[in-house]
């Protein structure tokens, strides 16, 4: 694991086997402890991190008192805060299993996650009231405590108003070094669960320090949500395991009237964002709005959806800074490939770079591995490659072969090494860095009565990438309308998950054999009879 050495201003390895996610920041807090860790809040507090170290101690202490124990499931559900910071480290530290939850999830899509995953607990800086509670899953409430006066410190308070629930089928598959649940999107309905390891997580992290020499005087905004692997690994754990400070703005996620002023604060020498954040920073840069800072970046780093060449052009026109692009999925704890800072223009333009600890092989449709420059399936192996999917048998063995996943997109590995991402098998939808399965969608919407038929796909988008349209084929007799089905999708969908468009139509495509097809989809909006959005 790779751990800041403050006397030379580098990262040094200090073994990856016995590192454990609940200590990544102990080795700076003893070597430097006054050094900034976070910036926070509206009033951009510093908290060093002697600090941050303190209220983690004390908050995994506190878990344990109540009640948990090692191996035992927690939910957390939290903006880019400090609570969510100390909560995870200070839960992994005690031996816990974290499940981070999108904190925009309506209540009862979240309630079915932590009854799926066997929480004990929901920690949250935002409970719910009780006519929206998770069934018998207490929630306990993470929030802190300003300072009393100028010689105290900040203090993480945990109100726990019930006892943890007794879970008598906890979830299978988990094992003494798993860290994190996460949550990954498929062509089936049901997203997937799978974990990340210490070893997984030391592994990743190391991949992304390595990859763009952090060291302790880098510095960035959160830009991307800390919930899912971009805005966690590559933002907050990479930043932390190597002695930076990163900034979390104001009400917790990203504003593009706010970013320059973080910018500044912080000192910010690199981001990390989806092309779309990008584009609606590249269009925000005038004079009054990135002001002198615009020139001030090392680097910017791109993932989560493709990066055009010419919005690439324009991002480092804009700041003056190399683009970065980068390649990973959940099943590879992230980052899998990424353009270095000293790659030339055509690898920084047109690929995502080289593998970052990652062994990549193109596969054709007969298994054989394809020379430099042949179309094929990407497989990566290495140690950030999870070892399944919990509790579903057939999804892993049809994603994980001998020790490779096979990531469903096609792609490309030039005789220099780089690997270039042509398109996607799976059928997900990326909606700005949000992938979305249609089947999951669709599964609410056929829940709703008068839908007879329903197919939703994406349409290309100039901002996000692609927006989430939805057909309906309405039953007979039946007067529904656009409002209804909004409303009732806001109900049971993350916001991102919700159609923009809804078209009413007489039938839909079918193949030959009957099943629906989903390349003519896009044509059928021609020939709606009455569309929305």
């Amino acid at each position: 694991m790779r751990i800041a050495d403050h006397q030379n201003n580098t990262v040094v390895d200090r073994g990856a086997a016995s590192w454990r996610l609940g200590h990544i920041i102990d080795g700076v807090a003893e070597t430097i402890p006054g050094t900034t860790a976070l910036v926070i809040g509206a009033q951009r507090r510093r908290i060093t991190y002697a600090d941050l170290a303190q209220l983690v101690v004390v908050h995994s202490a506190a878990l344990l008192r109540r009640g948990l124990r090692a191996g035992d499931v927690v939910a957390l559900q939290a903006s880019n805060s400090i609570e969510l910071v100390v909560a995870l480290l200070g839960a992994v530290r005690a031996g816990l299993v974290v499940a981070p939850l999108d904190p925009t999830l309506p209540w009862a899509e979240r309630r079915a996650w932590v009854d799926r995953i066997g929480a004990r607990v929901l920690l949250t800086d935002a409970p719910q009231p009780e006519r929206a509670s998770d069934g018998n899953c207490p929630q306990w409430h993470l929030r802190t405590a300003p300072p009393s006066s100028a010689h105290s410190k900040l203090q993480m308070l945990l109100v726990a108003t019930d006892s943890a629930r007794a879970v008598t089928g906890p979830l299978s598959g988990l094992t003494e070094d798993d860290a994190l649940i996460m949550f990954t999107s498929g062509t089936t309905g049901m997203p997937k669960l799978l974990a990340w390891t210490h070893v997984n997580l030391a592994a990743a992290i190391d991949g992304i320090a390595d990859a763009y020499q952090l060291n302790p005087s880098d510095t960035t905004v959160a830009v991307m949500p800390l919930f899912h692997g971009h805005g966690l690994i590559a933002t907050l754990l990479s930043t932390l395991s190597t002695g930076g400070a990163v900034l979390l703005p104001a009400r917790g996620r990203f504003s593009a009237h706010t970013f320059w002023d973080d910018a500044a604060t912080v000192g910010a020498t690199w981001y990390t964002a989806v092309p779309t954040i990008h584009q609606i920073l590249v269009e925000h840069a005038s004079a009054d709005r990135g002001g002198g800072y615009r020139g001030q970046f090392r680097f910017i780093r791109s993932c989560s959806a493709p990066l055009s060449p010419a919005m690439a052009s324009r991002i480092e026109a804009t700041f003056n800074a190399p683009v970065l692009a980068a390649y990973g999925m959940t099943e590879t704890t992230h980052q899998a490939s990424s353009v270095l800072p000293a790659s030339d223009a055509y690898a920084r333009l047109h690929t995502v770079g080289t593998p970052t600890g990652l062994s990549v092989r193109i596969v054709d449709d007969n298994g054989a591995t394809c020379p430099a420059g042949i179309t094929g399936e990407i497989w990566l192996r290495g140690a950030t490659v999870v070892r399944g999917y919990l509790g579903n048998p057939d999804a892993t063995a049809g994603t994980f072969v001998d020790g490779w996943v096979r990531s469903g997109d096609l792609g490309t590995v030039d005789c220099h090494g780089n690997l270039a991402v042509q398109g996607r098998i799976k059928e997900l939808i990326n909606r700005g860095g949000e992938k979305i399965s249609p089947e999951h969608v669709e599964d609410v919407l056929m829940s709703y009565p008068g839908v007879d038929q329903v197919a939703v796909f994406g349409i290309p988008d100039p901002l996000y990438g692609e927006r989430v349209r939805a057909i309906i084929v309405r039953a007979r007799g039946s007067d529904l309308e656009v409002a209804d089905l909004t409303s009732y999708c806001q109900h049971y969908l993350a916001p991102f998950e919700v159609p923009e468009g809804v078209t009413f139509a007489d039938q839909l495509p079918l193949t030959a054999k009957g099943s629906l097809d989903r390349t003519k989809l896009s044509d059928y909006l021609l020939t709606g009879e009455r569309s929305s959005g």
